[in-house]
């Protein structure tokens, strides 16, 4: 995968994490109530899906599918430097 398509690939899930954790705020302004079904599932998904993105191991996932942005020093997903 070219660097510029790792880019574009890791821009577009920052951009459904940045709206996940902006969606409580959303909510609240729009004056919708937090009551709903839907909004107070949509919540916990952003909520987890935020949380779950903070983890390392979600950068080791991205590794793997060559989203990573791990430096050139490192060493691959337990490895031996190549």
């Amino acid at each position: 995968m070219s660097p510029a398509n790792k880019r574009t690939v890791r821009t577009m899930i920052q951009t459904v994490v940045a709206v996940a954790v902006a969606l409580p705020a959303i909510v609240n302004a729009s004056g919708v109530p937090e009551s709903l079904p839907w909004v107070a599932g949509a919540l916990a998904v952003a909520g987890g899906l935020a949380r779950v993105m903070a983890l390392p191991s979600v950068e080791q996932l991205l590794d793997r599918f060559g989203l990573g942005l791990g430096d050139d020093t490192a060493t691959p997903s337990g490895g031996a430097p190549q």
